[in-house]
């Protein structure tokens, strides 16, 4: 999720489905699939956020948000070094311009 709401905003296709992320003043991650009809709600939800994204709702272009293992013993645990999304290359590139 980035903190830029405003860009990421901008990148709300003009219809089709896409699911928005976001994170609210509470610190709580919440979710909607929406359409182009329900674009204005979902826009109005996500403008008072503190991160967001958009994500695609088709599996095919779909990218992990996070990566995790869950050994046999039944524990879901983070990976310490999880296979980059192409968000954390981007990010990692902007990082080392500046």
């Amino acid at each position: 999720m980035s903190p830029d709401i405003d860009t990421g905003l901008a990148a709300l296709p003009t219809d089709g489905l896409i699911e928005g992320v976001w994170e609210d003043a509470d610190g709580r991650i919440l979710s909607a699939i929406a359409d182009e009809d329900d674009f204005p709600e979902l826009t109005a939800r996500m403008s008072r956020a503190t991160a967001a994204a958009l994500l695609p709702v088709y599996a095919d272009e779909r990218v992990p948000l996070f990566t995790a293992v869950m050994p046999d013993d039944g524990v879901l645990r983070a990976r310490w070094r999880p296979e980059a999304t192409p968000d954390d290359r981007r990010w990692a590139l902007r990082r080392q311009r500046s």
